[in-house]
C-alpha cells in the first residue's frame, strides 16, 4: 500500500491530556448524533496573504496559492475525491518534524499558515490544516473529527504505544470513519488501523469520549490549546458559518 512511516510525536501535554480521557472514554459509550447545526468555513485569502505578509512566514507565496488553487479545485468534487487530493497536497507539501526542534516548545498547535509557511508540522499541524481545507472544500464538521490515539510502534501487537493525532471522516454519524495520517500517506477505515486506539475526538463544535461516544461538551471550552489555534486560524482569513 506504499506506506510511509514517520515518527510520530510525544508530548507533556499529550500525555496528560490521554491520562485525563482514558478515564473518561469507559463511561460514555451512547451512539454519536449529527449536530443540528454543522460547521462549514471558508478562507479569505486577501487577508491570508495579508497576514502571511505582516507575520513575516515567508517571501514566497507560492505555497499559498497551491493551497487556494487546490481548494478551489476539488469543490465540486465528491467527498472522497476530495479527501484524497487534500491528504495528497498535505503529504507532498509537509514534512514531518517535532515542536521542541521546529517551535523549541514540546507542545504547539500551528495555523494552517505557519505550517505551509514553514513546510513542515507535526501530527496535529497535519490534522488541523486537512481539516480547515475540507471545512472550506464543502465538507461539514458533522462528518470530521480530530482523534487522539494511541498509537502502537512496531505493529499491532507492539506494546510501546505513543500518543497521537489523526483526522476522521464520517460519511453518516455512526459509520466507520475514513482516517487521515501523518504516519501514512493511505486512507484507511478505522477498522484497518488496528495499530490505533481512539482516547478522545473532537472538532469546532463539541469533544467526545473515545472514536465515537457520547458528547462531553464544548470542546472550545474544554481544550484550550484548540481554542487558542482557531482564533489564530481565525485572524488568518478563515471564517466559520456558526460562531463557536
Amino acid at each position: 500500500m506504499g506506506i510511509m512511516m514517520r515518527k510520530p510525536n510525544s508530548k507533556k501535554v499529550f500525555r496528560a491530556i490521554l491520562a485525563l480521557y482514558t478515564a473518561v472514554c469507559a463511561l460514555l459509550i451512547l451512539p454519536s448524533r449529527s449536530s443540528e447545526n454543522p460547521v462549514g468555513a471558508s478562507i479569505d485569502f486577501a487577508q491570508s496573504r495579508v497576514q502571511w505578509h505582516d507575520h513575516g512566514y515567508n517571501s514566497d507565496v507560492s505555497t499559498l496559492d497551491d493551497w487556494q488553487a487546490l481548494l478551489q479545485r476539488i469543490k465540486p468534487l465528491d467527498s472522497k475525491e476530495k479527501l484524497r487530493q487534500v491528504n495528497e497536497f498535505v503529504h507532498k507539501t509537509l514534512n514531518y518534524q517535532l515542536d521542541s526542534t521546529l517551535w523549541k516548545r514540546d507542545d504547539y498547535w500551528a495555523t494552517p499558515l505557519e505550517t505551509l509557511s514553514r513546510g513542515m508540522g507535526d501530527c496535529e499541524d497535519f490534522v488541523i490544516i486537512q481539516y480547515i481545507s475540507l471545512l472550506s472544500a464543502g465538507i461539514t464538521d458533522d462528518q470530521l473529527r480530530l482523534i487522539y490515539v494511541r498509537a502502537r510502534i512496531g505493529g499491532p501487537a507492539s506494546p510501546i504505544t505513543q500518543a497521537h493525532m489523526v483526522l476522521g471522516y464520517y460519511p453518516e454519524p455512526g459509520a466507520e470513519p475514513l482516517l487521515l495520517d501523518s504516519l501514512i500517506e493511505d486512507i484507511l477505515p478505522a477498522n484497518e488501523r488496528t495499530d490505533l486506539t481512539p482516547v478522545f475526538s473532537f472538532n469546532s463544535s463539541e469533544l467526545w469520549a473515545g472514536g465515537a461516544g457520547a458528547s462531553a461538551g464544548s470542546s472550545t471550552a474544554r481544550l484550550s490549546p484548540w481554542r487558542n489555534v482557531l482564533n489564530r486560524i481565525k485572524s488568518e482569513g478563515v471564517s466559520f458559518n456558526v460562531s463557536r
